[in-house]
């Protein structure tokens, strides 16, 4: 149990971080005006049901800040690994990915999307284990356009007797 806890904390931040970044613009992407000179189309988009047994996926783009940036997987971010100057990650549920057709899985593998030094999605796998993953934009009120709150809930499994949801909610920064 603390093992599955452990690693669906680790998947938990690192979705949160990506969250948080999502439509993200350098202070050089506007004018002295504070005008926007560059929009990001689609900062968040959420995919339903697109992943194994039904799981959501999600993408984030922004721009690179003045400091250093960080993809899901540690690689540090830089204009190599951009694409129309924007990064990008991901995080999507698919089949397990060290378990031969035919055989028994114990869930699916968590998988990070990033780019790599020529701009190409590359999929690595953060993790097994993982049964589900759901994520849904909370109402907010009316009154503020300043955020948006994403519950994300991921279910782990030992594939035997332990199976456990977790859940988190984000707010954007920058959307």
């Amino acid at each position: 149990m603390q093992s599955l806890s452990a690693e669906a904390d680790r998947a938990l931040e690192l979705m949160g971080r990506a969250i948080r970044m999502a439509g993200y613009q350098h202070v050089t992407s506007f004018t002295p005006f504070g005008k926007n000179t560059s929009s990001i189309k689609d900062p968040l988009c959420i995919q339903k049901g697109l992943g194994f047994r039904g799981s959501d996926a999600f993408t984030v783009k922004y721009e690179l800040s003045s400091g250093i940036d960080f993809d899901c997987i540690g690689n540090v971010l830089s204009k190599d690994r951009t694409k129309n100057n924007l990064a990008l990650q991901g995080f999507l549920v698919d089949r397990q990915a060290s378990a031969p057709k035919g055989t028994r899985v114990n869930g699916g593998s968590l998988i990070c999307q990033s780019l790599d030094r020529h701009g190409q999605i590359q999929n690595t796998t953060l993790m097994n284990g993982v049964n589900h993953l759901l994520i849904e934009e909370r109402n907010v009120s009316a009154n503020t356009n300043l955020y948006r709150l994403f519950r994300v809930q991921i279910q782990m499994t030992d594939g035997k007797s332990l199976q456990r949801d977790f859940e988190r909610t984000f707010s954007s920064r920058n959307l």
